[in-house]
């Protein structure tokens, strides 16, 4: 995990620098709202490492903002987006390939593509939909999503409504890649 960032990776360092610095908190205060270590906060804002999926969520989380709106601060955004200007994200410990299709502060909703490598699997915890509700579709592939006690096989086309938060894992248990579409609303 620890390697120079690329040039999104540094632009999300000095957001994750700038929100932190805008509620006044330290190292140790982000630490404790999101439940990450000081010293990979500390990493991650010096671009020296690069975030997984998982402590993004976390700490946008922490920030009260959902991983798109971490994102979409990191980068900017227009109301119209072009294919060749949506950021794309690799979570680099999955290989977790997510494209921000659509996000803006002041719309409710946020639209993702994501591509999950064959038997991978991106857990991610309760808190980081505390204040969304999502749908996922699929596009190609299969998804299996664990969410609370439940588990959903997708196909192409189906679609799921998440229920209540829950921590939910996103698994491609196939041998070919998963591509889905999430959509998400501030509530």
């Amino acid at each position: 995990m620890d390697h120079i960032v690329d040039g999104t990776g540094l632009r999300l360092a000095r957001r994750l620098r700038v929100e932190r610095d805008a509620r006044g908190w330290s190292l140790a205060d982000l630490a404790a709202r999101s439940g990450v270590s000081k010293a990979m906060i500390s990493k991650i804002e010096r671009g020296t490492a690069s975030p997984t999926a998982v402590v993004l969520v976390r700490l946008a989380g922490a920030f009260d903002l959902t991983l798109a709106g971490l994102l979409l601060r990191a980068e900017g955004g227009e109301r119209l987006v072009r294919a060749a200007e949506q950021p794309v994200w690799t979570d680099p410990e999955t290989g977790y390939v997510r494209r921000q299709l659509f996000a803006r502060p002041d719309h409710p909703v946020e639209l993702v593509e994501v591509e999950l490598p064959p038997g991978r699997r991106v857990a991610l915890p309760a808190s980081s939909f505390a204040h969304i509700r999502q749908l996922v579709q699929v596009r190609a592939g299969t998804l299996t999503l664990h969410e609370g006690g439940a588990v959903h096989r997708l196909e192409p086309g189906d679609c799921l409504g998440f229920g209540p938060p829950g921590d939910t894992v996103f698994a491609n248990e196939t041998g070919a890649p998963c591509r889905y579409l999430v959509a998400l609303s501030r509530i």
